[in-house]
């Protein structure tokens, strides 16, 4: 058990997203056009808040997760490393007679995470703001602090300058925080159950599978993929579905490991991680109906594995 996974799941650790895709949106017709390409509510958005959203094809698959920023005269959309070209390409296709900018601002900006259960402690000791509502931001100086997590774990991400990361990070460090690795991080969010876009998410699945339920607008209005999602949901034509799972092993399957229910395939495994506070594997996976229910026992190999929640975080 290392030091940042212990403090991401007791205490609070620093995590360095600075790779993470910043795409800063301008002009007057931000706004409708953001509403019109993401599966959320972007129009009810005021300065200081934000929401998760999904970019869909017209055929409702998933082409990227984003987390939008709203502020006064731009919108940031903050986006996994691996989506970064294909958000800007895509928006830019739909820019026709808009008036709307859209800047790679990934470059210019850093983000370091602070998550863990102590992690607002350790900022008011620090004297900064901590946004009580998801998605919120908050002004400390020159630096954003935004309410968001990786991990699924309570978390603030700070967006600031990249000049300036290396003096914030030194700053949490003598505050108290521990820096986790990049096996820490995958390992706290899949034992929360927190999905991540290019592991678990991508273009092979559409959005009603994923349940991302906390990205999906039901009452907004149209937008790219939205016929898709709203006919399945009414129809009821969900037949497989993003669980999560607890598997008897020691080591975890690689992605794509087949589901079993009675020697029959079933599903497949995203993303898995052995966890050392459960003794057990941690997993995402995608399980047809009737196989996807909790309580529900498969075999990943030769290790049985239980279905513990219907659905991610």
């Amino acid at each position: 058990m290392t030091a940042g996974y212990q403090a991401l799941r007791e205490s609070a650790a620093l995590i360095d997203l600075s790779e993470r895709g910043k795409i800063r949106a301008t002009g007057e017709d931000r706004v409708r056009l953001l509403h019109a390409m993401t599966t959320n509510h972007i129009e009810q958005l005021k300065p200081g808040e934000g929401c998760y959203a999904l970019l869909l094809n017209a055929q409702g698959r998933m082409l990227a997760d984003l987390n939008v920023l709203c502020f006064e005269d731009h919108l940031l959309l903050d986006t996994e490393p691996e989506t970064r070209e294909k958000v800007r390409s895509h928006l830019e296709h739909y820019i026709i007679a808009d008036d709307v900018t859209l800047e790679d601002a990934t470059d210019a900006l850093a983000t370091l995470a602070l998550e863990g259960p102590k992690a607002a402690e350790l900022l008011a000791r620090m004297g900064a703001p901590a946004p009580e509502a998801p998605y919120a931001t908050a002004a400390w100086g020159e630096r954003l602090v935004a309410r968001l997590s990786a991990t699924g774990a309570e978390g603030f991400w700070f967006i600031l300058p990249r000049a300036d990361l290396d003096e914030l990070a030194a700053g949490l460090r003598r505050a108290g925080a521990a820096e986790a690795l990049p096996e820490d991080v995958r390992t706290v969010r899949l034992e929360n159950g927190r999905p991540r876009y290019g592991e678990d998410l991508s273009e092979r699945f559409i959005a009603n599978e994923a349940q991302l339920w906390r990205a999906l607008h039901f009452n907004k209005g149209c937008y790219l993929g939205q016929e898709i999602v709203e006919r399945v949901r009414s129809r009821g034509q969900v037949h497989r579905r993003l669980v999560r799972l607890r598997i008897e092993a020691a080591a975890p399957p690689p992605a794509g490991t087949p589901l079993l229910a009675e020697q029959k395939t079933v599903g497949e495994i995203t993303s898995a991680a052995f966890s050392p506070a459960l003794s057990a594997v941690v997993a995402l996976g995608y399980v047809r109906d009737p196989h996807n229910r909790p309580g529900a026992v498969l075999a990943a190999g030769e290790a049985p594995a239980t279905v513990v929640a219907a659905e991610p975080a």
